[in-house]
């Protein structure tokens, strides 16, 4: 992934919108690493780490608002922008895990 994904600020949503999304129909995309994912994470999100989206993107739904996330909201503004250059209805999610789990946001742990 290009680094000019990194310089623009994307779309993003704090960890309480969404919550509220998520409820509403929103799918997390989780671009965290194996071990991170592994640790904890977003029950019914997809796991795709953000060095394999570039490739794996087009298996993403297009009919849904996408919610790039990851441990504290830098990669996932990346992926976020990554998201809406090839087209998909898609935001980051600032803060990250901790203001996930501090807008009362469910989390499952992992192996």
């Amino acid at each position: 992934m290009s680094f000019r994904h990194f310089l623009r600020r994307p779309p993003s949503v704090t960890a309480a919108e969404a919550v509220r999304l998520v409820a509403d129909g929103a799918l997390v995309v989780d671009v965290r690493r194996n071990f991170e994912w592994n640790r904890v994470h977003i029950p019914d999100a997809v796991h795709i780490p953000l060095e394999a989206l570039p490739d794996r993107c087009l298996e993403l739904p297009e009919d849904r608002l996408i919610i790039a996330f990851c441990t504290g909201g830098l990669r996932s503004a990346g992926a976020a922008n990554l998201l809406v250059e090839n087209g998909f209805d898609a935001v980051n999610m600032s803060g990250g895990l901790v203001h996930w789990r501090a807008a009362g946001g469910a989390l499952t742990p992992g192996r």
